[in-house]
C-alpha cells in the first residue's frame, strides 16, 4: 500500500500550485473563499518554492476568535489544512476542555507556507525570518478585515511579531492583551507546540494547565 507521507521514503511530495494569474497582491476580496485562492498563487516570498502548496486558514466568516499560530508544519503541509498535527491535537484538546468550540473559530498562520531543512528522509521545520513575517502580513490583513474577530490570539513569537508588527517577549507578554492602532485586540500567549518539547511530565502538566487558563481567559474575551 503506497505511504501516506511520500516524503517518509525519501521522495519529494507532489506540489499542488496553480498556474498564477496577474500580480499578485490583488484588491481586497469579497469572501474568504476569493483570498484563499489568490493565496494560493502567492509569491510574495521564496517559500512557496519548497512548500507543498499553501495553507490558508480555516473556519467561519463570522468567527469570535482568530488564532494565529506560526506556520504549517510537515502534516499541515501534506494536509492542506493549518493546525492538523501534534500540536493541533493539542490545541484542540485544550480548546475543547476550555469551552471553546474549534468549529466556531477561525485557525491560521503568521505564514502560510512550511519552512523547512532537509534533513536525511526528515523535513525539520525552520522558524520564519523577518521579511518572511512581513510579506505574509498582507494575508493575515485581510483574512482579519473580513472576520472582524471580537479578539485574535497570538499562539507565539512568530503570530505576535506578525500582528503587532514587533518582536514580542512572549514569556512576559503572555496573558496580556494589545489593542491596536487599527482597534483589533491581540492576547498573547505560548504555541502549544511549546508544550510538546517539555520533556519532564510534571512541567509539560504544568504547561498544559497555564495553556488552559489562557484558553479559559479567551473565552471570556469572545462575545
Amino acid at each position: 500500500m503506497p505511504s501516506p507521507h511520500p516524503h517518509a521514503r525519501g521522495e519529494i511530495p507532489e506540489r499542488h500550485w496553480p498556474k498564477p494569474e496577474g500580480e499578485v497582491g490583488p484588491p481586497q476580496a469579497a469572501s474568504l473563499d476569493e483570498l484563499r485562492a489568490q493565496a494560493e498563487v502567492c509569491r510574495r516570498c521564496p517559500l512557496w518554492r519548497d512548500a507543498t502548496r499553501t495553507v490558508f486558514g480555516e473556519g467561519p466568516r463570522d468567527a469570535g476568535a482568530v488564532f494565529v499560530g506560526e506556520q504549517p508544519g510537515d502534516q499541515e503541509d501534506l494536509a492542506g489544512k493549518p493546525f492538523v498535527g501534534p500540536a493541533g491535537r493539542v490545541f484542540d484538546q485544550i480548546l475543547e476542555t476550555a469551552g471553546i468550540e474549534r468549529d466556531k473559530v477561525y485557525v491560521t498562520n503568521a505564514v502560510k507556507h512550511f519552512k523547512f531543512e532537509p534533513r536525511g528522509k526528515r523535513r525539520i521545520h525552520s522558524k520564519p525570518n523577518a521579511g518572511e513575517i512581513q510579506a505574509c502580513r498582507w494575508w493575515m490583513g485581510q483574512e482579519l478585515d473580513l472576520i472582524g474577530p471580537d479578539i485574535v490570539v497570538a499562539l507565539g513569537a512568530t503570530a505576535a511579531q506578525s500582528l503587532l508588527g514587533k518582536a514580542v517577549p512572549v514569556t512576559k507578554m503572555r496573558g496580556r492583551t494589545f489593542e491596536r492602532e487599527d482597534g483589533v485586540r491581540v492576547f498573547v500567549t505560548i504555541h502549544p507546540s511549546f508544550i510538546l518539547r517539555i520533556r519532564d511530565s510534571a512541567d509539560k502538566e504544568a504547561e498544559r494547565e497555564r495553556f488552559l487558563d489562557d484558553m479559559k481567559a479567551v473565552k471570556k474575551l469572545m462575545a
